[in-house]
């Protein structure tokens, strides 16, 4: 079947519109938790990626107030461009808001590009025991990812955490735009293990009933 002609990018303001129903569920339950006047911040944990993936994220978090903060950065150790833009990306956002809090993290690559699929497991599950004690360091109560691998490793760990009664972490997977009919592998292996897993095109939508279609939102 032929291509759909891409959707009109949405404003900052309409993908807030979008995005906060399902982001917000996290600081309501935290609210019932602690009896206060107002929400506590809500630590996020961001997993950037080499190419689009950095991008992709950074404009959804433009979208975000305060509230989620400090904002945890863990990318792959070789990538040096994603470092860049987010303490960029950071350095305006301090112009906005005197108190913005943010780390930054590497942990080992999961997957080169071409990588075997042999060797990839070998890697991967040395990227998960490097990731489970910064993880559980970090404790955060939001994770943010968009589909690079580097975000198998730490959504895992973060799993374990929850397992094992430590730490609650809600998984909020956003796949790239690029994906128009099917999953990245990053999205085929969290598709079953985020609490909200968000696509932008009606295609995934109707393979993947899970998945909640928004549109286009970066």
């Amino acid at each position: 079947s032929a291509m759909e002609p891409p959707l009109p990018p949405l404003s900052g303001a309409a993908a807030v519109l979008l995005l906060l129903p399902l982001l917000l569920v996290p600081v309501a339950l935290l609210a019932r938790r602690r009896r206060g006047r107002r929400a506590p911040p809500l630590s996020l944990l961001v997993v950037a990626g080499s190419g689009g993936h950095t991008t992709e994220i950074l404009r959804l978090l433009s979208c975000l107030s305060e509230s989620y903060s400090p904002r945890h950065y863990i990318f792959a150790d070789s990538d040096k461009m994603s470092e860049a833009k987010i303490r960029s990306f950071e350095q305006k956002r301090a112009e906005r808001f005197s108190n913005s809090q943010f780390t930054l993290d590497r942990i080992p690559r999961s997957r080169e590009v071409r990588q075997s699929w042999i060797s990839s497991v070998v890697t991967t599950l040395y990227s998960i025991l490097y990731s489970f004690p910064l993880t559980y360091k970090l404790k955060p109560d939001l994770i943010l990812c968009n589909g690079p691998g580097t975000c198998v490793p730490v959504c895992i760990s973060a799993l374990l955490l929850g397992l094992l009664g430590i730490k609650r972490a809600i998984i909020v997977y956003v796949e790239s735009i690029c994906r128009v009919e099917t999953l990245s592998l990053s999205g085929k292996i969290l598709y079953y293990f985020s609490d909200y897993f968000i696509v932008q095109w009606p295609a995934l939508k109707e393979k993947y009933p899970k998945s909640v279609y928004l549109g286009r939102i970066v």
